[in-house]
């Protein structure tokens, strides 16, 4: 029997990407989002070795009951290697104008339902081979950033999260880490009406391909968190290397 991940946000983006790899991989692949329409088209293109569409259900990765009924119903099925919490929104904008709402959604979505996803998990991934949890942090983990606050604040938290969860659950044999890309050309970012300096200087170059890739990578390796690109690479040396000033320096600058 193939390996088998289940990834939430899966109908776009960096989880659309990683769908479309794994099963190119031989994977079997399950497949949450909460949009139901390009769910059901995507999984009718990811077909199994019998010719039926991937699993897949919509599922809003904040409602613990759906949730975990998912992961019961996919796991159920042919096991539960890898979970990849790829879901998460994103709205940028002044801190002050963006309706709070908002930045109660972003992070309900981005921490709660990565928390909610990893205790569903959890008792399938503990029977398996070799079993994984990668969370989608972001290099906005490493330094906050202006015009993405409650954002940034989420994946601050999702990368504590990883590193409490990579520690209390490696006796229990389930290996937690957390994939950090900057900013990727994905639908959600497209979207945005309001774009921050720092995007504007620094571009959004990298594709979700690059970011499946390394989600792929980190089945098989140990580390704790992958930075992705040359580019935040460069801002995490800088961190560990020089004053913490000099990388607020840095920040403020970008966001003028």
């Amino acid at each position: 029997m193939p390996d088998s991940i289940l990834i939430t946000g899966a109908a776009s983006g960096i989880g659309l990407a990683a769908a479309q790899l794994f099963h190119s991989k031989g994977w079997r692949v399950g497949l949450l989002d909460i949009n139901a329409r390009d769910l059901a088209r995507i999984a009718g293109g990811l077909r199994d070795q019998q010719g039926q569409p991937a699993w897949h259900r919509a599922v809003d990765v904040t409602d613990a009951t759906c949730a975990q009924a998912a992961v019961d119903d996919f796991a159920g099925k042919g096991g539960l290697r890898v979970l990849f919490n790829c879901a998460g929104v994103l709205r940028t904008g002044h801190f002050a104008e963006v309706p709070l709402a908002e930045h109660e959604l972003t992070l309900r979505i981005n921490v709660l339902g990565t928390m909610i996803m990893a205790r569903a998990a959890l008792p399938w991934l503990k029977q398996a081979h070799r079993p994984v949890m990668i969370n989608m942090s972001s290099a906005s983990a490493v330094y906050g950033i202006p015009h993405l606050a409650s954002y940034s604040a989420s994946k601050f938290a999702v990368r504590a999260l990883t590193e409490a969860l990579h520690i209390e659950w490696k006796p229990l044999g389930v290996h937690v880490c957390d994939l950090m890309p900057p900013f990727v050309r994905t639908p959600m970012l497209a979207s945005q009406q309001f774009i921050p300096p720092v995007l504007r200087k620094l571009g959004v170059n990298m594709a979700p391909e690059k970011v499946a890739q390394a989600a792929l990578n980190a089945v098989e390796r140990r580390a704790v968190h992958h930075p992705i690109g040359l580019q935040f690479n460069g801002l995490v040396a800088l961190e560990k290397l020089t004053p913490h000033r000099v990388t607020q320096r840095l920040i403020g600058w970008l966001s003028q």
